[in-house]
Order: structure tokens, then C-alpha cells, then sequence
């Protein structure tokens, strides 16, 4: 247990120094890193909302509204499906979660179920099975048919409405340049987020709530606002707000197809056009540039409506065929309103709307107050146990102050390289760790005085003491350490925070006991061999 050649020395050595090197850019400021060696790690502690204050949000998704949506979509579907099989119904609607229609002749039911039956759209889970769809075509007396959504369809566009809505807040939050912001999901339909360091709620609420679901169509030239007002609109066609209208109507009639969306957009940007005006640049994908280019070049002349969120922001004329896959948004624009915009349109449209359920806004003086009372905490603490240790222990005390140093830094260098976000209850978990540190040493050292009772030598009373200590010290911390990950696992936010610090200082506090306070003795025991302990 004493045997520490060099090599081992030497790696032991290395460890603690990369712990020193990677928790020391915590003693600066952002700023005072600007000048840091760039091949040196620059990583620091991030702190959470309640250290620094900040934003938290808890969002329900309107998983309700993606299967509407999906029935609307069927409902269009099913009408184009049967016109083309020259298939004759009455009485098309929803009914439910299922379509539903009269056939005018009996004898077109084999033809419509298996037209219909190639509406379904397979489920990407697995543990549905591959041969899983998301809708089941049912005959019923006097020609009746009835297109449903299946359980499972509707469990699945549940379950990725909600994982979409995680992905592009996250990435909407990012957009906004904020650091180690929180987005994780809560209970089966929930968002939490929590944005340290950003005091304004209202931007982060207009960013989230925005669906930004941008369509692209024709507009309905055959047909004016009036006649639509009056009833009189055709069934490919619908009324759609037009805020900006140069015209004055408020309104224009749209064709309901869309020829292209959102998500094939590929970037979107703000800039200004030849009169200095803010707009928004965009630029579509493979797919969606190919799209754009084909409908520009066979619908020259007619007016190309851009609807965001339901209102029409722009209906430009189609002078030439557009074939590079890009355009730009005109409008009312202000520049932060146009960088807005971009922001969303870059970070993708919402499956479902977003409602805003709790709303919490932490002031950075409370952190601040959080921050000096954990330190406070943690050096009346530090102090307590370092004074406690070498009165009792004498120089073995302070060997196992050293490590517990160089402990304090190797905590510091793992959630710096993590990138983890220090909480409240994560110094809490520091401040205990300091405790559990010397632990062990006193486990050893008390066994270490046991040998040196029973008479054995200085260095057999040594070495028996960590061998004879070893197994209690790992069964104790591994106990310590399961509850921590059951915690991390079952847990979420700041009990998270709570569960990687201990975790992390139960691994850095038996390395820094067994190994680096033992290699400690071992050298001093080797270069001064004493007649006597002094323990």
C-alpha cells in the first residue's frame, strides 16, 4: 500500500495539476480571460437562476392542435384522393378524430377503401412495430366511410409535437446568445425553461409563444376581397388577414394550397434593401429551392403571397422566374423586429402553440445574496474542518488539508470541463463534500493509532491502516454514490445540480484520501523514517 515508484508519483501529480489548471480560469472574470493562453482551458463554472437571477418558464404544448391540424390536412386529402379516382361522396367533414363521407354509389367502396388506405402514414416508434400506421379505413352501412386517426397515430404525433417543440426552443433560446440556458421536458406535455443571467422576460415570452409558421401561396386573382366577404369564395380558396396591405382591405383571398413551407427554409437574415428599409432575407434548401425556382417560372405575373402565423406579410408580384432558391420578406419592419424574424424563421416553426403556465423572473441581487451566503457557508466550513483536522491529527492533518485543496480544485476543474451549471443546492453539495473529504483520512487515521497500540512499527502501522481502512472507506462512498445517481436520474433541475457535485466529490474525495494523502505520507515516511507517528 506504500509502494509509490515514480511513475506513479508522477501521474498522481499530473491529475491534480490538470484539476489546479482547468478550475483556474474560475478565479477571472469573462473579460480577464481575453488575454488567457489560448492552449490553455478557458472553461469556467456557469451559475444557475438562482445564483445569478434570470428567467424561468414553465410552456404546455397544444398537442390538441397537431391532430386537428392532421384531420384538416386529412380532410383535403381525402377530397383530393376521391376527385381524382373520380370517386363520387357527399357529405365530407370531421367527426371526431376521423373523417367521414357517404359514397353516392355502393360499388366504389373497394376502390375508395384502397385509395384511402394509401393516406396512412407509417409510425417512426418501434416499439409499435414497423408495420404501424396512423390510420384505419372503416366501412359502415348505406355507403358510409370513416377515416380515423388510430391510437397509436395520435399517441405519436403527441409524443413528437412535444420533442419538436423542446428542439427549437432550445434553439430559439440559443439565438439569443444566452449561456447554459435549461430546456428539459416536464410530465408529458410541459417545458421547463430557465434562462440565467436575463432579465427580459418579455422578449424571451414574444420568442416563445410565436409559432412561426410560415406557408407559401398564390393569390386567388379570379376572386376579390368583396366577393369573399359576401360568401361568395371558392372551396380551393380562403380569406386570409393582410396587415400590411397596400390597398387598404386588410384582407386577400389565398389559394389554400401550399406550395412550399417554412421548414424548407435553409437560413434566413436581416438586412436592408436599395432604400435602406429593413427586411428579411431567406434562403430555401435543395428541395425547397427547387420548389420555389418551379412555381416562380409558372406563375409569372400573378401575385406570391408569404403568410406568417396566419396573416399575410407580404404578396409580391412574380416579375421573373427566381431560380437561386432565395428572396427576401418586405414589410413594416424595424431592425430588431426583422432580426426577430430571421431568429425564428432560422430556428424552425412550432409543431404546436406554446402557452405560458408559470412565470418567474429571479433578480440578480438574490443571487447575489444566494452566492455570498454559499460562500460564506462553504469557508466557515473549510476553516471549521482544516482547524478541527490538525489539532487533532497534527502533520497527518495537514496532509490531508493539502489534499483537500487540491480536492476543492479538482471539483472545480470537473464542472468546469463539464460545462455544468452550478446551483444553490450545488454548493450545498460542495459544502458537504468538504465534510465527507476528510472522511476517509479519519477512518485511516484512526485505524492508523489502533496498529500503533497493538505495538507494530511506524510503517506497518501505516500501511495496515489503509489497507485495513480501504474496504469501509469504499462501501461508504459507494452507498453515497448511488443515492446521488438515483437522484440525478430521478431528479431534474436543481436537484440535478445537487447530484453531480456530490458525485463528483465523492470520486475526487476518495482519490484525493486514498491515493494522494497516502503518497503524501508514503514520501514523508520514506525520507524521514520516524522513530514514532506523530498522528
Amino acid at each position: 500500500m506504500l509502494n509509490f515508484p515514480r511513475w506513479k508519483i508522477l501521474f498522481v501529480s499530473l491529475v491534480c495539476l490538470a484539476g489546479v489548471i482547468t478550475a483556474f480560469p474560475n478565479a477571472f472574470t469573462e473579460q480577464g480571460l481575453e488575454g488567457y493562453p489560448d492552449w490553455l482551458p478557458k472553461n469556467q463554472i456557469s451559475l444557475g437562476l438562482d445564483l445569478q437571477g434570470g428567467v424561468h418558464l414553465l410552456l404546455e404544448v397544444d398537442v390538441g392542435s397537431v391532430v386537428d391540424e392532421r384531420l384538416d390536412n386529412l380532410v383535403s386529402d381525402v377530397r383530393s384522393t376521391l376527385s381524382g379516382a373520380r370517386i363520387g361522396y357527399i357529405g365530407l367533414g370531421k367527426d371526431g378524430n376521423a373523417v367521414t363521407f357517404r359514397l353516392r354509389d355502393l360499388a366504389d367502396r373497394p376502390q375508395a377503401v384502397a385509395a384511402l388506405q394509401e393516406l396512412a402514414q407509417p409510425l417512426t416508434t418501434n416499439l409499435l412495430g414497423p408495420a404501424a400506421r396512423d390510420l384505419e379505413v372503416d366501412t359502415e352501412d348505406g355507403g358510409r366511410i370513416r377515416v380515423a386517426l388510430t391510437e397509436q397515430g395520435i399517441a405519436e404525433r403527441r409524443r413528437t409535437a412535444v420533442e419538436q417543440s423542446i428542439e427549437i426552443v432550445r434553439r430559439r433560446i440559443d439565438e439569443l446568445g444566452t449561456r447554459e440556458p435549461t430546456v428539459q421536458r416536464q410530465g408529458d406535455d410541459r417545458i421547463l425553461v430557465q434562462v440565467p443571467g436575463y432579465q427580459n422576460s418579455a422578449e424571451i415570452k414574444g420568442i416563445l409563444e410565436k409559432v412561426a409558421k410560415m406557408t407559401f401561396h398564390l393569390v386567388d386573382m379570379n376572386t376579390s376581397v368583396e366577393d369573399a366577404r359576401r360568401g361568395r369564395l371558392p372551396g380551393g380558396s380562403q380569406i386570409f388577414p393582410y396587415p400590411n396591405d397596400p390597398r387598404g382591405a386588410g384582407e386577400i383571398v389565398l389559394r389554400k394550397k401550399v406550395l412550399i413551407r417554412g421548414e424548407d427554409l435553409a437560413d434566413a437574415s436581416q438586412g436592408f434593401d436599395q432604400n435602406g428599409f429593413p427586411i428579411v432575407n431567406f434562403r430555401f434548401g435543395a428541395r425547397g429551392g427547387k420548389i420555389f425556382a418551379d412555381v416562380t417560372k409558372n406563375n409569372v405575373g400573378n401575385l406570391f403571397a408569404i403568410v406568417l402565423d396566419g396573416n399575410v406579410i407580404t404578396a409580391p408580384r412574380i416579375n421573373t422566374p427566381i431560380l437561386g432558391g432565395a428572396g427576401y420578406i418586405e414589410g413594416s419592419f424595424t431592425v430588431e423586429s426583422a432580426n426577430e424574424l430571421a431568429l425564428l424563421l432560422r430556428a424552425g416553426e412550432l409543431t404546436a402553440p406554446l402557452k405560458i403556465l408559470e412565470e418567474r423572473t429571479v433578480g440578480p441581487d438574490l443571487g447575489r445574496d444566494a452566492i455570498e451566503a454559499g460562500q460564506a457557508a462553504a469557508l466557515i466550513g473549510f476553516i471549521a474542518v482544516i482547524g478541527f483536522i490538525i489539532l487533532t491529527y497534527g502533520w497527518f492533518g495537514v496532509a490531508a488539508n493539502v489534499a483537500l485543496l487540491i480536492n476543492m480544485a479538482l471539483i472545480a476543474g470537473a464542472l468546469s470541463t463539464l460545462g455544468a451549471t452550478l446551483t444553490l443546492p450545488g454548493i450545498a453539495g460542495i459544502v458537504l463534500t468538504i465534510g465527507m473529504a476528510v472522511d476517509a483520512n479519519v477512518l485511516v487515521f484512526e485505524r492508523i493509532r489502533e496498529e500503533i497500540r497493538a505495538g507494530r512499527t511506524p510503517v506497518s502501522a501505516l500501511d495496515s491502516g489503509y489497507r485495513q481502512a480501504l474496504s469501509t472507506i469504499l462501501d461508504a462512498n459507494i452507498t453515497t454514490f448511488i443515492a446521488a445517481a438515483i437522484l440525478f436520474f430521478l431528479g431534474s433541475g436543481p436537484v440535478k445540480g445537487f447530484a453531480v457535485t456530490l458525485s463528483i466529490g465523492i470520486v475526487t474525495s476518495v482519490f484525493t484520501a486514498v491515493v494522494v494523502t497516502r503518497m503524501f505520507l508514503a514520501i514523508w515516511l520514506r525520507r524521514a523514517r520516524p522513530q514514532a507517528l506523530p498522528v
